[in-house]
């Protein structure tokens, strides 16, 4: 009976700080995260993958020093985007630590490896595709229903900021997986565009399904000029064409889709985030960003350590601000912080058809 009594006390606390517009201790927003290993915190811990950042030096510069499963040296985006909220950055929905008031703060879906298309990232086996993510975060909605209750749980998920990160991984890991890949053979680069954008249009219908009124969705980053693409495809240090080529096709598409699909709502829903533009400054002039180098990734092994992966036999830099790219395919902590903060503060060019500082200024009651 006391039991009984207790629970339901935690329940009128869950409902009043819901109500009174504060999640979590300090946020008046929850924050949703969806996408690749460019925002997964830690979900392909819990998987049986090789997709993986568990193991040192990832996590180096990261409060406790230790691997999260971020593909980082330490915070990644979702991260600095949760400080501006006023939150502790989300948890992994398959963390088992994600229960209670927790559940309040929001919940990251994301998965290193998946892409826009069920089959990339194959090679990876068990990764959370989309529309698993999808399932996943109408699952969190029955979970916090239970707590908090039907209409509460609408409301929250209505006012939360979501953050929605792929389409890279479509490209590197599908298309130009290797010289003849099923892909490429069956669509001329595009087609293949057109194909990967109207799938992803079936992926932001779903997402506004469930929910989301205000959703930042990232186009991809100058693909050609990671680390491993200099590597592996690219020549004398010059960017890879082939997929610089693929960026320059997709992320206009993006943007239109975006602005199509707004229309067709009727509301300013999705918000498109131009990270190749915002790579594309440091890539060009990284000094002028307190950066050495965008070419050489901080750990990694042969030609601008592009090649392999991050492990403790790798190159390891003794300073991680002063590179761009932390592995052969991620910004570093400092360079993750530098995206957040020109999502806060971009102009059209970055940020279309509102920035970050905006939204957050909104009454999260707009949809």
């Amino acid at each position: 009976m006391c039991s009984l009594v207790f629970m339901s006390y935690i329940v009128l606390g869950l409902v009043m700080a819901l109500g009174s517009g504060f999640i979590g201790a300090e946020a008046t927003r929850a924050f949703f995260v969806f996408g690749d290993s460019l925002v997964d915190n830690g979900n392909n811990n819990f998987l049986a993958t090789p997709a993986r950042a568990d193991a040192p030096p990832y996590g180096i510069d990261f409060p406790t020093g230790r691997p999260t499963g971020r593909f980082s040296n330490g915070y990644n985006i979702p991260d600095f985007i949760s400080f501006q909220l006023g939150s502790d950055p989300t948890l992994p929905y398959l963390s088992p630590q994600l229960d209670g008031l927790r559940l309040l703060v929001g919940a990251n879906f994301a998965s290193a490896g998946v892409g826009i298309l069920n089959d990339t990232g194959a090679q990876f086996a068990n990764i959370i595709k989309m529309f698993g993510q999808l399932e996943y975060f109408k699952e969190y909605q029955v979970r916090l229903s239970s707590l908090i209750g039907t209409a509460q749980t609408q409301r929250l998920v209505n006012r939360a900021l979501v953050l929605i990160t792929c389409g890279g991984n479509d490209f590197v890991n599908n298309y130009y997986l290797g010289p003849n890949s099923a892909r490429s053979r069956q669509l001329a680069l595009p087609a293949y565009v057109n194909y990967l954008i109207s799938e992803y249009k079936k992926i932001l219908r779903r997402v506004y399904d469930l929910g989301a009124r205000k959703v930042l969705v990232t186009g991809t980053g100058p693909l050609g000029c990671a680390p491993a693409e200099l590597a592996q495809r690219g020549k004398n240090g010059r960017c890879s064409t082939e997929l610089q080529l693929a960026a320059s096709l997709f992320n206009p598409q993006l943007v239109q889709m975006i602005i199509q699909l707004n229309t067709e709502i009727g509301s300013d829903v999705f918000i498109a985030v131009n990270t190749r533009e915002m790579h594309n400054n440091f890539i060009s002039n990284p000094r002028a960003y307190g950066f050495e180098t965008s070419k050489v990734a901080c750990c990694g092994q042969g030609p601008y350590n592009g090649i392999g992966v991050c492990n403790l036999a790798s190159n390891l830099c003794p300073n991680r601000d002063t590179y761009v790219y932390w592995d052969p395919f991620h910004p570093t902590e400092r360079a993750n912080n530098f995206l957040v903060q020109q999502m806060l503060s971009g102009t059209s060019k970055y940020m279309y058809p509102m920035n970050l500082s905006t939204i957050l200024a909104m009454d999260p009651e707009t949809k």
